[in-house]
């Protein structure tokens, strides 16, 4: 009985040390595996999208939300009372200054210019009977053969008429106007709206919607903002020179025109730390029209031989902004750099590169520090690693294409 018991314990002793061995064996192997797939991951070329380091000149541009309003615009009301007998313009019609628009009835006019003609001749047919009577009065006054006053009398007489025919000619003058008044001119060049008054109505130099709105659309203006912050450097910009502004669709994909900074308003908006500019644009094709949105790009100032790269090079980790820099040994290191700006798809390198050196451009989420690459140009069709490059950049048996291919990225640039 006892020899059985000790045969069941080494029995059971052998059977646990036999699992052990299994267990430690099999973490083992894992282990190695682990460990060898590690190696063929670091070992792997990773293929990305490089671009070089370039030196070139950047615009730098201050962007804002516009709106288009009016160069000038003119409300053409009546100067004179009377009945509108024609209405001679069609409504959106280009006009030029001085144009005819419309006419009211001229008689009443006509009739008034005739009786300050009569009453002109009248009191200068008065005044030089009255002078030649004033120059016999003088000479009978010397020989004292009449008072002195009564040449005295007769040169206030003259004095009068002479007064009376002033007044003829201003009522004559003001009987011309009225008569010119009855002619409605444009007084600007423009375009025509809506027709508020049809011919055969009863118009007044009182009234306060007028005949039409005449809108000068070629050139035009747009009022945009700008963050308060940016008020230094645009006045700076602006005693240096004239600055070119453009005027594109609200959703920034058509230009409509360039034009330049007219004015900056002298004073700021409390409520949205806003400032507001004026821009005038030359508008031959009427792309801009009034109270239209626009996106307003203020050219401020060009950056010259700045070093840029795409915008997408810039990478953001726990120490600071960096950029992956190819080596000539086909592989990556992480460098510091300092990003000065971004404009559109560049973005300018204060330090941390220098020019011709390969960064890269897409990609970057596979690598790490000393990750083999196999770059290609930003531009140029890819082709996807095969399978003997995976470990040591030798050619594949089947060519194709591998699914983590990356793709090159829409904005990046050479």
């Amino acid at each position: 009985m006892r020899d059985r018991r000790v045969i069941l314990l080494i029995a059971g002793v052998l059977a646990v040390a036999a699992v052990a061995f299994l267990v430690h064996r099999s973490t083992s192997q894992k282990k190695e595996g682990a460990q060898r797939q590690q190696a063929q991951a670091a070992n792997r070329a990773i293929p990305v999208v490089a671009t070089p380091v370039q030196k070139r000149d950047v615009p730098i541009y201050l962007d804002g939300l516009g709106n288009v309003t009016a160069f000038r615009t003119v409300t053409v009301r009546s100067q004179v009372d009377g009945r509108l007998d024609q209405v001679l313009f069609k409504e959106g019609q280009q006009v030029r200054k001085g144009e005819l628009l419309a006419r009211i009835d001229p008689r009443p006019f006509q009739n008034q210019l005739k009786q300050a003609q009569g009453a002109l001749a009248r009191d200068r047919a008065q005044m030089a009977a009255a002078k030649v009577n004033l120059e016999r009065f003088k000479t009978l006054a010397q020989k004292k053969l009449i008072a002195a006053q009564q040449a005295d009398d007769q040169a206030a007489l003259v004095g009068q008429l002479a007064g009376a025919v002033e007044v003829d000619q201003g009522q004559i003058d003001a009987a011309r106007l009225n008569l010119d008044y009855a002619s409605i001119r444009s007084p600007i060049d423009g375009v025509t709206g809506l027709r508020l008054v049809d011919s055969g109505n009863l118009v007044h130099a009182s009234d306060v919607n007028g005949l039409v709105l005449i809108t000068q659309l070629d050139p035009i203006a747009v009022l945009f903002s700008l963050p308060q912050d940016e008020l230094p450097r645009v006045i700076l910009e602006l005693s240096r020179g004239e600055l070119a502004v453009e005027a594109w669709s609200r959703d920034g994909a058509q230009k409509l025109a360039t034009g330049n900074l007219m004015l900056v308003d002298n004073q700021i908006n409390a409520a949205t730390a806003t400032l507001k500019l004026k821009a005038v644009f030359p508008n031959p094709q009427r792309l801009l029209w009034p109270n239209q949105f626009v996106k307003a790009r203020l050219l401020l100032t060009v950056r010259k031989d700045a070093l840029v790269v795409p915008s997408t090079v810039p990478q953001r980790g726990p120490e600071g902004t960096f950029a992956y820099v190819v080596q000539e040994d086909q592989t990556v290191q992480p460098r510091p750099i300092e990003v000065e700006a971004t404009e559109a798809e560049l973005s300018i390198v204060r330090k941390g590169l220098s020019e011709g050196e390969q960064v890269v451009v897409d990609g970057q989420n596979q690598l790490r520090a000393g990750s083999k690459v196999i770059p290609r140009q930003a531009g140029q069709p890819g082709r996807a690693p095969r399978e003997g490059e995976l470990q040591q950049g030798g050619p594949a048996r089947d060519g194709g294409p591998r699914a983590d291919t990356p793709r090159q990225p829409r904005g990046a640039r050479q």
